[in-house]
């Protein structure tokens, strides 16, 4: 198997399980990394989904060049618009994800560490997009959603030199939440401790109305804000959550 799938302590944990290639991507990764977010988009039982690298030395270095090579105009853009899709799901979990990035995040490795909720980065971490060392640009996301994260200058810096981006920088620019210490993957479950106990609905809201930010004008974002915040005071949680506070006790959520 190229990627192992479990369950750890409420949280589902993907690892990428192809050290000998630094967990580069092929296409029939891809798919298992899709089969993989559907499969946990289907669990009950997780409120956080954690994404790392097997080995010291690679999160993921990206694309699989070999697949790249002698392909036709539709299947490079096919190839493209794959690897979207299966990054895409990211957004649509019902649930947060956490790339636990330990050594390279590079190329396609770099976008799916983009797509994922947030970033915690071991000290060893190293990112990049280096297509354009290749001829190319990166096509699964890197060029959408790295300006969104770091804004247009610092975005366009980084993709145009190819170069790459250690992790004391990467925490600097807000590439990534936070620079753990120790245990990548117990950090990880701490990190999702923070806010797995709340109420699921309300954060699924909360991910929505942020995601959609950068979508159109602000006065379009604020009726989105004040739908999925009318959404959320339906729910019996927001019910539960507003009597503790009253009674000066901890709420007792059941997601619903």
């Amino acid at each position: 198997m190229t990627i192992d799938l479990e369950k750890r302590s409420g949280c589902a944990l993907l690892t990428l399980n192809r050290p000998e290639a630094l967990n580069a991507l092929s296409f029939d990764i891809l798919r298992e990394i899709g089969d993989a977010f559907d499969e946990v988009a289907g669990w009950k039982d997780v409120r956080a989904f954690l994404i790392t690298g097997a080995g010291e030395k690679a999160f993921c270095a990206g694309a699989d060049i070999k697949e790249l090579r002698n392909r036709t105009l539709t299947e490079q853009k096919r190839g493209s618009e794959f690897g979207q899709s299966v990054f895409g799901k990211l957004d649509r979990l019902p649930i947060a994800s956490i790339a636990l990035v330990n050594g390279y995040a590079f190329g396609g490795g770099a976008e799916l560490a983009l797509a994922s909720t947030f970033r915690l980065a071991g000290a060893d971490a190293v990112f990049g997009l280096p297509e354009i060392k290749l001829g190319l640009i990166p096509g699964y996301g890197g060029t959408q959603r790295l300006p969104r994260l770091i804004g247009e200058g610092r975005a366009l810096e980084i993709i145009m030199t190819g170069r790459s981006v250690k992790a004391e920088e990467a925490e600097r620019i807000g590439l990534v939440n936070t620079i753990a210490d120790g245990d990548l993957i117990e950090a990880g479950l701490a990190f999702a401790g923070r806010f797995t106990r709340y109420s699921l609905p309300a954060l699924e809201f909360a991910r929505r109305a942020v995601q959609r930010s950068g979508d159109g004008p602000l006065h379009e974002g604020l009726q989105l804000e004040a739908d999925l915040s009318t959404l959320a005071y339906q729910t019996r949680d927001a019910e539960e959550g507003m009597a503790a506070f009253e009674e000066k006790r901890k709420p007792e959520f059941g997601d619903e």
